[in-house]
């Protein structure tokens, strides 16, 4: 699909207004329902999109929770988390899940999302939750994050995250850094994309295959998120 008028770099998102009230938001997928804090809309600040849900989100948690077997007991770690609405679904199912984003404010959310699941009278609160910060590319913050997890992660998991072009190649920096940890084929990356524009498209394919991994579109997942296409890969080395 062709789309006329894209910018270079950033991807158009809708106009962004000052907003900074949370509210406590019901989300279902399946069986599941999960409450969290987030926005109703943007803040104008590009680089706060992660205080709400995107479509992405939504079609990433719809997959998992009708295919929770491949959560079943394994390691997790998110990419650009947000409001951690990903993360927390899979802690219903997974072992340890590690919610990861660079900036402070949308830690101080995502925080407080966990604060709500990780209580011992939560009696859907399966998994170790943590937060932990993550800028793509930088390999200190990678190095903390694998000292504290030594083994790695059976996945890693990424919604609605590809908006720059420039953020890509340290996007699959970082991916390709955290596969490397398990052996070949023993952790894979599952990236929910949502299209937005053709360059894009591109780009994440072409990315992958620079670096001589697997990237798979998952059977079955190319659908409609409102009026986008989105769609699933899975990454491997």
């Amino acid at each position: 699909m062709e789309r006329e008028g894209e910018d270079d770099d950033i991807v158009c998102l809708d106009k962004f207004f000052i907003d900074d009230n949370y509210q406590l938001t019901t989300f279902t997928f399946g069986s599941q329902v999960l409450q969290l804090l987030c926005l109703q809309s943007a803040s104008t600040d590009f680089d706060l999109t992660g205080q709400l849900v995107w479509p992405g989100a939504m079609l990433l948690n719809d997959y998992l929770s009708k295919n929770a077997e491949i959560l079943q007991g394994c390691t997790v770690i998110e990419l650009g988390s947000g409001v951690g609405i990903t993360g927390i679904l899979c802690s219903r199912f997974c072992s340890q899940v590690v919610l990861t984003d660079h900036n402070e404010e949308v830690l101080k959310i995502l925080n407080k999302n966990i604060e709500l699941h990780a209580s011992a009278d939560n009696p859907e609160y399966c998994a170790g939750l943590a937060a932990e910060k993550l800028e793509w590319g930088n390999s200190e913050q990678i190095s903390q994050i694998l000292q504290k997890y030594s083994r790695g992660f059976d996945l890693i998991l990424g919604a609605d995250i590809c908006f720059q072009q420039s953020s890509i190649t340290s996007l699959f920096d970082t991916v390709e850094e955290l596969l490397r940890v398990r052996k070949e084929g023993k952790c894979k990356f599952i990236l929910a994309y949502v299209s937005r524009a053709k360059t894009m498209d591109s780009l994440v394919i072409s990315e992958a295959a620079r670096r001589k991994m697997q990237i798979n579109e998952l059977v079955g997942t190319r659908s409609f998120v409102g009026n986008l296409e989105g769609l699933i890969y899975e990454v491997n080395l």
